[in-house]
């Protein structure tokens, strides 16, 4: 009996990898965080999120959201284990 090769996964829609972008805008970054837009610029203006400038355009790091997201979980449970 052959195992089917998988290697060759693009034809198959199941199989494909979605890559995530580097980068995204103002309101894409809202919506993958839950929050609002001036709770995200608050938390740009005090350095916890990275943006860079392209022209007129605020591009905020998706890596930048990814790592205050796990600083925060980080945090709450580490907190939770100190509990009495």
């Amino acid at each position: 009996m052959s195992i089917p090769d998988t290697s060759k996964t693009s034809a198959d829609p199941k199989h494909r990898t979605t890559i995530e972008p580097i980068t995204m805008r103002v309101p894409q970054a809202c919506r993958y965080l839950g929050i609002g837009r001036s709770t995200l610029y608050v938390l740009i203006n005090e350095g916890k999120i990275e943006i860079i400038k392209l022209g007129s355009s605020t591009l905020v790091l998706t890596e930048s959201l990814r790592s205050l997201v796990e600083k925060k979980r980080k945090g709450l449970n580490q907190s939770t284990d100190k509990a009495p």
